[in-house]
């Protein structure tokens, strides 16, 4: 079918439903911001494949709204659907709840799959829509009755993740969940987030691309602990140790049979993490429900000396890999046919080089010129384009090892530049050292308070970026991990040492091209004063940013200091691991400027 054909068939089914508008988001029935295929239903529906974006249908209009990500890429795949673009986070850009407001009569109703809309989005709506004399009607998932192909339940094999890797085991972390259970009385605390279940449980799969999850879901009781995956998940040898450690593993769809069959006590909640389909299932009449969130989340945000040592032994790895793809970038840039998608490859070939290395953390950006400007590029054999000995290329990528996981874009020199590329990468580059040098009180410092110091010198030429400025990274988990991040979106979780975040400022310029910066960072102590403990960032990426690309002229004396000595500890970091031509190129990319 059409696009066109899908929502006329949609439409059908909300007429029979006696729904008036259709909300699908981008979400499974555990809130992951990365979906299996079979999820992939705002896809489907529309034909955006970004990782964001919320679709509504009324029977005659539909939008979708997106984020700043994304505007270039879902303009390009609407054209001919009929579907509306609404640019969200734009002032004159209503969010859709008014939307649907503006649309539906009083009286009118709107619907959505309950399994895969979040408890807290449902409460929002249902406060949004009262206001406004409209119903709101929680269902079935009305796509999956014209989705005839729709990919299967993820069937990917599941292992357990070593303590060596872990740092810490099952047991040690059901106490720790127990112990803040105890702090407000709770029997019961419920998990549904893949990322939490794989951390908690020690747990690693293949069930969403780049993401080593199990789908599943985790009950920590009084005395038991349950996990609910799909049968055959596991080989005997694994379940024997899962048993060994207290844990009972049961079918994935029970979730919904013990959640029902706890009749007494409190169960504790992340309304963020959960769907509304979970709540459905207490019986509230007996069962108080605590919401909040998960407490596993600042568990696994704060990484372990063993998965921080990891992480920085899985950023060597893929740091060799990096300068190894640079080198022969630069080498053979303009004497043979590079394109964005072969360069991706000839990049994947060098890290599936490295020990340990198990798939990639996302989908390779790898973006030319003016392809540079879509900040989530994805090169399709359609679209992908021959990269000329000429301006910018942007890529920005990741991979995936037993040991941890990383997240790196650099923005290289394909030949000449203009004398504005340079000025705009050079202020890119300034703002991302001012994350690196950041110093901040412990207690106090969310991320928030940090995002303005990747922007302004930015700002002070009139410019800006639309995406956040970081986000949290998991130990060979998720590369988007929370609750911390660096975003002019307010965040309550404050900065504490042992988290990893991105820092990522970038600019770009429509039609001709993009810049960005990345390393990822770990949160460290630096010093302690009458005033407190304060901290800073310590580089966990290693690999060099491009010189070639730097106005010297425009960078303080401090900022250059900055570059030089990061530049020596990448050389003397990666030189040991690299072949004579290979050693010899990072030394003259390394150069002090």
């Amino acid at each position: 079918m059409t696009i066109k054909e899908r929502l006329e068939q949609l439409r059908k089914l909300m007429k029979q439903s006696g729904v008036d508008a259709y909300i699908i988001p981008s979400a499974d029935p555990h809130q992951s911001e990365y979906v299996a295929p079979r999820w992939k239903t705002r896809a489907w529906i529309s034909g955006f494949n970004g990782s964001a974006g919320t679709v509504v249908i009324t029977q005659k209009k539909a939008g979708l709204w997106t984020d700043g990500r994304y505007f270039l890429q879902a303009e390009e795949q609407l054209k001919g659907s009929t579907i509306q673009l609404f640019k969200a986070g734009l002032p004159e850009t209503p969010d859709y709840k008014t939307w649907i407001c503006g649309e539906l009569k009083k009286g009118g109703s709107i619907g959505f799959d309950s399994s895969v809309m979040s408890i807290n989005e449902v409460d929002d709506l249902k406060n949004t829509f009262a206001k406004k004399g409209l119903v709101v009607k929680p269902g079935k998932d009305l796509v999956d009755m014209i989705w005839e192909d729709r990919p299967a339940f993820p069937s990917g094999k599941a292992v357990l993740h070593p303590l060596k890797f872990a740092g810490m085991s099952r047991p040690d972390k059901f106490k720790a969940v127990r112990a803040k259970m105890a702090e407000s009385d709770i029997d019961h605390h419920l998990f549904a987030s893949l990322d939490d279940i794989a951390w908690l449980f020690n747990i690693r799969g293949d069930d969403v691309a780049c993401n080593p999850v199990v789908m599943g879901f985790g009950l920590i009781g009084p005395k038991s602990v349950e996990l609910f995956v799909q049968p055959g998940k596991f080989n005997a040898k694994d379940i024997a140790a899962l048993v060994k450690d207290g844990v009972n593993v049961r079918n994935y769809n029970d979730i919904f049979k013990a959640l029902s069959g706890i009749k007494k006590g409190k169960i504790f909640i992340d309304p963020a993490r959960c769907s509304q389909s979970l709540l459905d299932a207490v019986d509230t009449k007996k069962v108080e429900v605590v919401k909040g969130m998960n407490m596993s989340q600042i568990m696994k945000a704060v990484k372990n000396p063993t998965e921080i040592e990891g992480m920085k032994q899985a950023h060597i790895t893929d740091g060799v890999a990096m300068v190894k793809f640079l080198h022969w970038f630069d080498t053979n840039i303009g004497h043979e046919l590079i394109t964005e998608i072969s360069a991706s490859d000839v990049l994947e070939k060098f890290r599936k080089e490295g020990a340990g290395f198990m798939g990639l953390s996302f989908d390779t950006i790898s973006g030319y010129g003016e392809h540079g400007a879509i900040i989530h590029y994805s090169a399709t054999p359609e679209s992908s384009i021959e990269i000329k000995p000429a301006g910018l290329y942007l890529i920005d990528s990741g991979g995936q090892y037993n040991s941890g996981t990383t997240d790196i874009t650099r923005t290289v020199v394909a030949g000449k530049l203009t004398k504005k590329m340079i000025k705009d990468f050079t202020l890119v580059l300034k703002g991302h050292i001012a994350i690196a040098t950041a110093r901040f009180p412990q207690g106090f410092t969310a991320g928030t308070h940090l995002d303005a110091l990747a922007r302004t010198a930015l700002w002070r030429n009139g410019q800006n970026y639309n995406h956040g400025t970081g986000h949290g990274v998991g130990a060979y988990l998720s590369v988007h991990e929370g609750p911390m991040g660096i975003s002019p979106r307010w965040l309550e979780t404050k900065l504490v040492p042992g988290m990893i975040l991105s820092n990522e400022p970038g600019y770009y310029e429509s039609g001709q091209y993009g810049i960005r910066i990345e390393n990822l960072v770990l949160v460290e102590q630096i010093e302690e004063t009458p005033w407190g403990k304060f901290l800073g960032f310590t580089d966990l990426t290693m690999c060099p940013i491009d010189i070639r690309a730097v106005d010297a002229g425009l960078m303080s004396a401090e900022e250059k200091k900055w570059l030089n000595d990061y530049h020596k500890k990448v050389f003397t970091t990666l030189s040991p691991y690299l072949n004579a031509a290979q050693k010899s190129w990072l030394k003259k990319m390394t150069v002090a400027i």
